[in-house]
């Protein structure tokens, strides 16, 4: 049976956090709010749980999971070959709904799918999922929704479309907003905005003024 827990509510807070965190360490997934939609997340580093998620999701290994941080600082154990201009994005975005897509340490023992050395990651501007990222560490995060369903906005959404496949859901009422995080590539000489999001190219040629947009 699922458990749900009101972050408005100070005490439900506190014991929501805890028991997501343990779910999350036990391999258990979760539900939490962010600054663009709520996401169904799992520990990073278990190749059981994350397998979990994308079932619970009906997505396939093909669609690799974003990965979500509490702090900046975690990038160092995480990525490899970052550039100053990626640092500089993240510097300007993070926490936000800026996306980066980098080289993954080869030494980590996690499978998100069909990633092919690279991972997505995030720091997203939310307080219940900072603290609770800040508590367990890197998570695989993807949008709380049903393949082919919209993102949810709300918990009540993400609950009825993902039932009792989530141990713990954490209500932070609505979240701010449906536009997505902007992806942009940073694995080569030049930043890719894959996708355009909460972030436009003009907004983010202010830190990067050689960006490119995907065709």
């Amino acid at each position: 049976m699922a458990r749900r827990y009101d972050c408005n509510e100070s005490t439900d807070r506190v014991t929501g956090l805890r028991e997501a965190a343990s779910a999350v360490r036990r391999g258990e997934l979760v539900v939490l709010p962010t600054d663009t939609v709520y996401g169904i997340g799992a520990d990073a580093f278990s190749s059981e749980a994350v397998g979990d998620l994308l079932a619970a999701k009906g997505r396939g290994r093909n669609m690799p999971t974003p990965v979500l941080i509490g702090s900046p600082n975690t990038l160092h154990g995480l990525v490899t070959d970052f550039s100053e201009q990626a640092w500089e994005l993240v510097d300007a975005f993070w926490p936000g709904a800026l996306t980066l897509v980098a080289k993954h340490q080869p030494s980590l023992q996690w499978d998100l799918g069909d990633s092919r050395g690279t991972v997505a990651i995030r720091m997203p501007l939310h307080p219940v999922a900072i603290e609770l990222l800040t508590e367990v560490g890197p998570m695989a995060v993807s949008s709380a929704n049903l393949i082919g369903h919209p993102a949810p906005e709300d918990c009540d959404a993400a609950q009825g479309m993902l039932g009792d496949s989530v141990s713990v859901y954490l209500d932070g009422g609505p979240t701010p907003g449906i536009v997505p995080s902007s992806i942009v590539d940073v694995t080569g000489k030049v930043p890719v905005l894959l996708r355009e999001g909460a972030l436009s190219p003009e907004e983010l040629r202010k830190v990067v003024p050689d960006l490119e947009v995907a065709s």
